[in-house]
């Protein structure tokens, strides 16, 4: 196997990864990244294309873009794709077909935005956003706290839109539960002050999720993966921490492994940093002690500088050396790549053959198109 700068082997990110669940060929995982290029919400043939180019050029396993699920306040754009409706559907049947005829894995995301979308958003600027206590990220009011109604209809839509996933062939779903989104508001404190079984203490604020996860394995049966990402950094709030202590991650984690979830999608901005004093472990590797269960690390993977959402400041390719040898020791088991993947769709083949000198740097320009 070839090495990178440094004489550092790759080969522990090209090694096939096998769980009760997931089958993948290697360790690389394409990150979801909210494109906007599914107009009315229908992916076309060069989103396919787009997913099957990286996996062609050795990515194991894709996890799509957000994809809406089905309500009404679900979504902040008219271009971001959508998982309901037979059009839609449809589309991401073809997606589907390219990737697994490219030989790769794919799931989609299962996404809904909360009260992070604003009054008026398209594509359904008629509905009003929705949070567990109508409380913003900053803790405003905006609206009234759902009902118990409501939230059984948003679990449901998040059932059946894991049916369709598993009917149409994707290879399992992701449940977006991190960055402020409607999951991770019921997660944290300063955006749900609920006082019914939706609220109180950090275990019983996964209350909402756990009944979206035994909803979704209930939809699809027991040997479906459910992949689950959480983080503790919200949009706009980089120091926010749902646990502050392992011991207190263990809380959160517990009753979402009991619900049924497969792998964790653990989602920080620098993988190579630690999530608690006194241990190297970052939050995947605490999350895999923890649990046992198989981990994704994402997080600034392959660039050299920091996450920001609204830098336009150049990234250029990174030595691996860290994160490899944190997978030598299995403290984690698949790794997300996300910027590095989308400046540079041959990022995996250039890494597996040892053509690093051929690494593209990573710009803002990246986001300008669909390629």
């Amino acid at each position: 196997m070839s090495n990178t700068t440094n004489e550092t082997s790759v080969e522990a990110l090209f090694k096939p990864f096998v769980s009760k669940n997931l089958q993948v060929a290697n360790r690389i995982v394409m990150a979801p990244m909210t494109r906007g290029y599914s107009p009315n919400g229908v992916p076309g043939a060069d989103v396919a294309a787009y997913y099957r180019r990286r996996v062609e050029n050795g990515v194991g396993l894709i996890v799509t873009e957000g994809t809406v699920i089905d309500h009404k306040a679900a979504a902040a754009s008219p271009n971001w794709p959508h998982f309901h409706g037979e059009a839609v559907l449809s589309g991401w049947s073809n997606v589907v077909k390219e990737v697994h005829e490219a030989g790769g894995k794919i799931i989609p995301q299962l996404w809904h935005v909360g009260l992070t979308r604003k009054i008026g958003d398209l594509p359904n600027k008629e509905a009003l956003p929705i949070g567990p206590s109508g409380l913003n990220l900053s803790g405003e009011k905006i609206t009234e706290p759902l009902t118990e109604k409501e939230i059984g209809d948003v679990i449901a839509a998040y059932a059946q839109s894991a049916a369709d996933a598993a009917r149409i062939g994707f290879d399992g779903i992701e449940l977006h539960g991190a960055h402020g989104y409607l999951i991770d508001q019921f997660f944290w404190g300063q955006t749900n002050k609920r006082t019914d079984r939706y609220g109180g203490d950090l275990a019983a604020r996964t209350r909402f999720a756990v009944e979206i996860v035994e909803a979704c394995r209930r939809a699809v049966g027991e040997d479906f993966p459910i992949v689950f990402r959480f983080s503790q950094w919200k949009a706009g709030h980089y120091d926010a921490k749902l646990a502050e202590t392992p011991q207190q991650l263990l809380q959160f984690l517990t009753p979402l492994v009991d619900a049924g979830v497969d792998v964790f999608h653990c989602s920080t901005r620098r993988y190579w940093e630690p999530e608690f004093e006194d241990s190297h472990l970052n939050l995947a590797g605490w999350t895999k002690k923890l649990t046992g269960k198989p981990t994704i690390t994402v997080g600034s993977v392959g660039l050299d500088n920091e996450f920001r959402s609204s830098s336009g400041d150049a990234a250029k390719p990174a030595i691996l050396n860290s994160l490899i040898e944190r997978l030598e020791k299995e403290e984690f088991d698949l790794v997300a790549i996300g910027r590095a993947l989308l400046a540079d769709p041959e990022w995996a083949a250039k890494i597996r053959d040892n053509r690093t000198d051929e690494l593209l740097s990573y710009d803002a320009g990246a986001t300008k198109t669909l390629y």
